[in-house]
C-alpha cells in the first residue's frame, strides 16, 4: 500500500520549521512564541511518521486544541486516511495510526501503545500526563517525543527545558515568534533564524506597546517567567498624582466601581482621562446600598464623569439598572476570571510603561503591592488578593483604567 500511496504535501510554513525538524533527535523541547506555527509543525511531524507505518499519540491540555490537531491532520491527508470523530483517530492504508487525546486528564491516555508521542501545548498540561502516563508508554517501544508550546510560568515544562541540555538524546529550542531586541529607545528588529517571517514587525511592535513586559516576554519571546507572585511594579513610581475635589474644566473623567458584600468594601474610583490619573477615590462598608448609590451620584456630579463603569456581579445587576434609569452614563462589567484578567493585564501594562498616575494612598498602595497572581489547574491564572486581603481598590482602578485603554490581551489557540 505504500507504495500506492499519494504525495502528500506536509505544510512547514517557514524555513525555521524545516530546521528545527532537521535536527531533532529522540526527545524535542521546543518552546515557541506565539503564531509561530506549532501545531503546523505537530501534525507534520505526526503524520511523517504515520506514513511509515505504526501508533502515534496526539495530547493536548483540552479537547477543543486537540480538536484542532484533527482538522489540520485532516485537511493534510484528505481521504488517505481514515478519520474516525467518535474515537478521534486517524488510520492510514499502511495501519499507520494518530490517535488524538485530552491530558485534562492523564488517564485518558493510559494503555495505548505508542511509537511516538506528540504533545501540543505542552506548557499547559498536568505534569503527571508527561511523567507517569506519556513517558513510561516509550519505554518498550524505544519511541520519540515531541513536547511543543508556549512557556507557561516555570513549570515541569521549563524543568524539561533545561534538562534537556544534559541529555545526549534530546534536543531544545527556544524560539521567538519573531526576532526582536528590547531597548530603551523601544523595539528593534533582531533577525531569529528560526523565527516566523511571515509574522510583521508592526503587528509585534503593537503588542509591545501595549502589553504587560512579563507577558511580552513569555508569550512573543518564548521566555520562561515565573507564574506566580505579585502583579503590579513600579506602583510607588505612578504614585504622584494629586486630588482633585471637582473636575477641571476641558478635562474629561470616568468612574470605576467595585461593590462591596458583607465583608468587602464599596469603591469608587475617579480617572481624569485627559491626563490618565487617579484624581479621587472612596472607600466604604456596611452602609446602605441607598446610601452608596447617593455617594456615587455626588461623586459623578462633581466629576462631571462621562462614563461609570460597575461591576455587574450579585447585588451589581440591580444597582446598575437603578443608576441607568435614573440617567448615569453607566455600563456594567461582568466580573469573571477572563474578563478580570483583562482588566488586570492592562492596568499592569500601564504601571509597566508608566502611562498611569495613582495617589499615595496606603491603602491602594497595599493593596496593588499585595496583589497576586496563582496559576490553576490548566495553566490558568487566578488574580486576587492574597488570603485573608482585599482587592476592591485593585479592581475598582482597574475596571476604570479598562474603560480608558480598553486593552485586550485574550488569545487564541487556533492553528498556534
Amino acid at each position: 500500500m505504500i507504495g500506492d500511496q499519494p504525495k502528500i504535501r506536509l505544510p512547514y510554513p517557514h524555513p525555521g520549521q524545516q530546521a528545527v525538524r532537521r535536527a531533532s533527535r529522540r526527545f524535542n523541547v521546543l518552546s515557541a512564541g506565539r503564531r509561530w506555527r506549532k501545531t503546523t509543525l505537530a501534525m507534520a511531524i505526526s503524520v511523517e511518521a504515520a506514513l511509515t507505518g505504526g501508533t502515534y499519540i496526539w495530547g493536548a491540555p483540552t479537547f477543543d486544541q486537540v480538536r484542532i490537531g484533527f482538522s489540520e491532520t485532516k485537511r493534510a491527508l484528505g481521504n488517505y486516511a481514515d478519520f474516525n470523530l467518535s474515537r478521534m483517530t486517524a488510520t492510514l492504508p499502511n495501519a499507520g495510526r494518530i490517535v488524538f487525546r485530552s491530558l485534562d486528564n492523564p488517564d485518558n491516555v493510559r494503555g495505548h501503545t505508542a511509537d511516538g508521542v506528540v504533545i501540543d501545548e505542552a506548557g499547559h498540561i498536568k505534569p503527571a500526563a508527561w511523567y507517569e502516563v506519556l513517558r513510561p508508554m516509550l519505554i518498550d517501544t524505544g519511541g520519540w517525543a515531541w513536547l511543543i508550546g508556549t512557556p507557561n510560568g516555570r513549570n515541569y515544562f521549563y524543568t524539561e527545558s533545561q534538562n534537556a541540555r544534559d541529555r545526549d538524546d534530546t534536543m531544545v529550542w527556544q524560539v521567538p515568534t519573531l526576532g526582536v531586541k528590547m531597548t530603551k529607545d523601544g523595539l528593534v528588529r533582531d533577525p531569529h533564524p528560526l523565527e516566523n517571517p511571515d509574522i510583521a514587525f508592526s503587528e509585534i511592535e503593537k503588542l509591545y506597546n501595549t502589553m504587560p513586559e512579563r507577558v511580552f516576554l513569555q508569550e512573543i519571546l518564548a521566555q520562561f517567567m515565573d507564574s506566580d507572585g505579585g502583579v503590579f511594579r513600579r506602583v510607588m513610581d505612578a504614585a504622584t498624582a494629586t486630588p482633585q475635589e471637582a473636575a477641571i474644566e476641558g478635562h474629561e473623567y470616568v468612574m470605576g466601581v467595585d461593590w462591596g458584600r458583607s465583608n468587602d468594601f464599596t469603591v469608587l474610583t475617579v480617572l481624569d482621562s485627559t491626563t490618565n490619573e487617579l484624581v479621587a477615590m472612596d472607600r466604604f462598608t456596611k452602609i446602605d446600598y441607598g446610601i452608596q448609590v447617593g455617594r456615587l451620584k455626588a461623586m459623578a456630579q462633581r466629576f462631571r464623569v462621562t462614563q461609570i463603569i460597575a461591576e455587574m456581579n450579585s447585588m451589581g445587576g440591580p444597582l446598575v439598572e437603578q443608576l441607568q434609569a435614573d440617567g448615569l452614563p453607566v455600563t456594567g462589567f461582568m466580573t469573571t476570571n477572563a474578563s478580570k484578567e483583562v482588566a488586570i493585564r492592562s492596568l499592569e501594562g500601564a504601571f509597566e510603561r508608566a502611562e498611569i498616575r495613582i495617589l499615595n494612598d496606603p491603602v491602594l498602595i497595599g493593596e496593588l503591592q499585595a496583589f497576586e497572581q496563582v496559576t490553576m489547574a490548566g495553566g490558568k491564572y487566578r488574580f486576587s488578593a492574597p488570603e485573608g486581603l482585599h482587592d476592591d481598590t485593585v479592581m475598582s482602578l482597574a475596571i476604570a483604567w479598562h474603560s480608558i485603554s480598553q486593552q485586550f490581551f485574550m488569545w487564541t489557540t487556533d492553528d498556534d
